[in-house]
């Protein structure tokens, strides 16, 4: 009887073990970021979850992309601030989701944040996740690698980068899901109006924007190193040896100066302008939904997610939007959180 016991345990244990899955984290030369002028490492990391019984199969495996936001990283995002591990884990072994590998590239820069979008200073960062990360996990793991079998997604600036990303390259990826994105649009706190902008012109120095950033609780040094990020990406200009960028705004004294050419180059980067230009694509993507918090910490969030879905809607372009009680993030991490209850059925229900 004893022996039985212990040979039942085993059994346990190793149905136990057999039901973990496994993260990795290897690192690659992205060759859409090595001639970039902006000093931007092409080293690049991933972490990347591999489902149980990867290791022993020889079976393929949907692939989830998922972006990280601003200031964060890829091991930030799947370790630190969500336990995507724990959420995925669970969720394969109850049947929410079918056996997946999820893998989060690293796209922090010198200014935190690359916007994914491609700059002829910083690097091409939109063809670092569409070509780059893409090909390295078919290459090295065993994926499926079809576009009907990938999906994107990303939490605030990862949400913005889902939305253009899946607009960009809606041959390469069919299911897109944007949580809470950010700066779709000028409205409210990101707006040409945003102290930011006057910081960025008192200060006039990345190093100092940044490290007024990481000593400072200020909402203005905050938006200060998002839109000088956003600058160096969206209005690059390697003559401008200070910030490596132009700004639409900038400032004599108190009195804003608005420059309608930078404005413009702006625009063209904010994912509810795209859409105009990108119908085609959206209406070949398998499923399109974007979330968001009522009680948002960025307030232009909240609007410029339903003006997004309402012009997807007046282009009939089929697509799930939803508000739910909430912040920018308090409702997305444990079983009970959107990630788990939302994101990863969304995916196991439209990747092949």
């Amino acid at each position: 009887m004893k022996n039985i016991l212990v040979v039942m345990m085993l059994l346990f244990v190793s149905a136990t073990n057999n039901a973990q899955g496994k993260l990795v984290r290897p690192q690659f030369i992205a060759a859409s970021l090595q001639t970039n002028k902006a000093g931007e490492d092409p080293l690049r990391q991933l972490t990347v979850y591999l489902p149980p019984g990867y290791e022993k199969s020889t079976e393929r495996y949907p692939v989830i992309y998922v972006l990280h936001g601003y200031g964060g990283t890829d091991s930030v995002m799947m370790n630190v601030w969500i336990n995507f591990k724990k959420l995925l884990d669970e969720a394969i072994k109850t049947g929410r989701m079918r056996p997946m590998i999820v893998v989060a590239p690293n796209s922090t820069t010198k200014l935190q944040g690359s916007f994914y979008t491609n700059s002829s200073v910083t690097g091409n960062w939109a063809d670092y996740i569409g070509k780059d990360v893409v090909q390295y996990m078919d290459k090295h793991f065993r994926t499926i690698p079809s576009r009907k079998s990938r999906g994107l997604c990303g939490h605030s600036m990862g949400g913005n980068g889902a939305l253009k990303l899946g607009m960009l390259f809606a041959d390469t990826f069919s299911a897109v899901y944007a949580l809470s994105p950010a700066v779709l649009d000028w409205h409210s706190d990101f707006s040409l109006s945003s102290r930011g902008f006057k910081r960025i012109s008192k200060l006039n120095n990345a190093e100092a924007i940044v490290k007024g950033l990481n000593e400072s609780d200020d909402f203005d040094a905050f938006f200060a190193a998002v839109l000088t990020a956003m600058a160096r990406v969206y209005s690059s200009n390697i003559s401008n040896k200070e910030l490596l960028a132009d700004l639409p705004v900038t400032y004599v004294g108190d009195s804003a100066v608005y420059h309608p050419d930078v404005i413009s180059k702006w625009e063209a980067q904010f994912p509810f302008r795209m859409i105009d230009h990108y119908l085609p694509q959206l209406r070949s993507l398998t499923a399109l939904k974007l979330d968001w918090g009522r009680n948002e910490d960025f307030p232009h969030i909240p609007f410029t997610s339903l003006q997004f879905s309402k012009k997807l809607e007046a282009y009939r372009i089929k697509h799930f939007a939803e508000e739910y009680i909430g912040d920018h993030g308090n409702m997305l991490d444990g079983f009970d959180g959107r990630i788990f209850n939302e994101l990863l059925p969304f995916f196991d229900k439209y990747l092949q």
